[in-house]
């Protein structure tokens, strides 16, 4: 897809293949990892990426435009806002937040580890339908010991090579169904709002492409969802902690 793109002032332009596509608009992760490309793009040597605001405004499919602009960069962090939009208009927003590693006597590690291990390499995993975004994932489930909302996976996706770790991580953090579709029993629509990510790995790295994911509803009324959710690598250390907001029509 990238290799494709056509470069335009402050981004570029790229079509979003028809198995990238989640129902009428592309997969909400591809949207904010092609929008952190642009951002990267923009500024040189920026430092590590540490959080990121996206907002899901609204469709996108077909050719899509990414551009990017610099809010700010200071001495330590960078603050960079990228757009992805297609004829439809505005589909994505993402505010990025880059910044150095700085001296601190401030040593700190509360998050848990990885509740369950990678899986086997002889392990059944599962790949979804060439026809959709989910096809191009392989995933793992762990469903001992979750509660009524909430979702357990490991994931990787089945073309990574020479991909950057963050924007893999937001292609793969997005993967999961919302947590509270698990109190529901029939099919409804729905539709991500936002999504809160931090990153606790300055260089993240994993064994075998393998991501440990977890999402849980903690309330779910009037359509509108709030859900934590937990990215872990493979030898069980925290790697993103993230809030989702999800509009559920059902």
């Amino acid at each position: 897809m990238l290799a494709a793109r056509a470069a335009k002032a402050g981004g570029f332009s790229c079509d979003i293949p028809a198995d990238w596509l989640q129902g009428r608009t592309a997969f909400g992760g591809l949207s904010a990892a092609l929008a952190l490309q642009a951002a990267s793009e923009l500024e040189p040597d920026l430092p590590p990426l540490r959080s990121a605001q996206i907002a899901f405004i609204g469709p996108l499919s077909g050719e899509v435009t990414v551009t990017a602009i610099k809010l700010r960069r200071g001495r330590n962090a960078a603050f960079i806002q990228a757009d992805v939009a297609s004829e439809a208009g505005l589909g994505l927003r993402a505010t990025f937040v880059f910044m150095a590693a700085l001296p601190s006597a401030l040593v700190h590690d509360a998050a848990p580890r990885a509740p369950v291990a990678p899986p086997p390499p002889d392990a059944k995993t599962f790949i979804g339908p060439d026809t959709s975004f989910i096809g191009n994932f392989e995933f793992y489930d762990h469903k001992d010991g979750l509660g009524p909302a909430e979702w357990r996976r490991w994931a990787r996706l089945r073309e990574r090579g020479g991909i950057d770790a963050f924007a893999e991580l937001l292609a793969i953090g997005d993967a999961l169904p919302p947590a509270a579709l698990k109190l529901i029993d029939t099919r409804v629509p729905l539709s991500s709002l936002n999504w809160q990510i931090n990153f606790i790995d300055s260089a993240p790295t994993t064994d075998d492409g393998w991501w440990l994911l977890s999402a849980t509803a903690e309330t779910a009324r009037q359509g509108y969802s709030s859900q934590r959710m937990t990215m872990w690598n493979a030898a069980g250390d925290p790697i993103a902690d993230a809030m989702q907001a999800v509009a559920i029509f059902g």
